[in-house]
């Protein structure tokens, strides 16, 4: 984030600290992308225990969010999520799931974002279209 900008809840308190999201790296000016990971325990899955879809979109709204925030904070824009579709297309139950968020489109009010996660065998198991919303700070 932007030097000196201070969170609200510090990070290690936040949601995304809750189910374990792990930024790994940035290069939104560069390429476009955000990459993360997510240990898969018992605390994530559902009733059948599988991840639950939450997680997914959780983790793809952090990361576009995130991405957004990274270029438009320093000048005094704020990055909030408007949207954002998630399709499970595959059950997993342990491991690490790895996401890539890609930037697609850009302009002054709003960014659009895809978001891949896969599993340890490089299999896909979700995908999501995010928009993040770009406002005036204030």
């Amino acid at each position: 984030m932007p030097d000196g900008w201070q969170p609200i809840v510090p990070f290690e308190e936040c949601f995304d600290a809750q189910y374990g999201l792990d930024v790994l790296g940035h290069d939104v000016e560069g390429d476009g992308v955000v990459r993360a990971r997510v240990v898969v325990g018992e605390a994530l899955h559902n009733h059948l225990g599988h991840v639950h879809g939450g997680v997914y979109a959780a983790a793809a709204e952090a990361l576009a969010s995130r991405g957004t925030a990274l270029v438009v904070m320093p000048d005094g824009y704020v990055a909030s999520g408007m949207s954002n579709d998630t399709s499970v297309l595959a059950d997993v139950s342990a491991g690490v799931l790895s996401f890539e968020a890609r930037l697609v489109a850009r302009d002054d009010g709003a960014w659009l974002w895809t978001v891949d996660a896969r599993d340890d065998d490089d299999r896909p198991c979700a995908h999501s279209r995010v928009t993040v919303a770009v406002r005036r700070l204030g």
